[in-house]
């Protein structure tokens, strides 16, 4: 009977312990979810901010690199 007891207590932790698992995952996912959106958010940002500094300058976006074959 103390067998039975302790594997229904263990099986308990185990199932508190994948609850907490599971909602850990969730939050993860949610952060990353909304860290993408952000980044995605920023990078519209620099790409906008780039084209107003090339139309500010009056330079192509590109035209300061070095050609390939350097």
């Amino acid at each position: 009977m103390d067998h039975l007891h302790t594997t229904d207590h263990r099986l308990t932790d185990l199932e508190i312990k994948s609850s907490y698992a599971e909602d850990l995952l969730d939050t993860l996912n949610q952060t990353v979810f909304r860290q993408q959106a952000q980044i995605e958010m920023l990078l519209r940002e620099v790409r906008a901010l780039r084209r107003q500094g090339a139309a500010a300058s009056g330079l192509h976006p590109h035209q300061d690199e070095l050609p390939p074959h350097y």
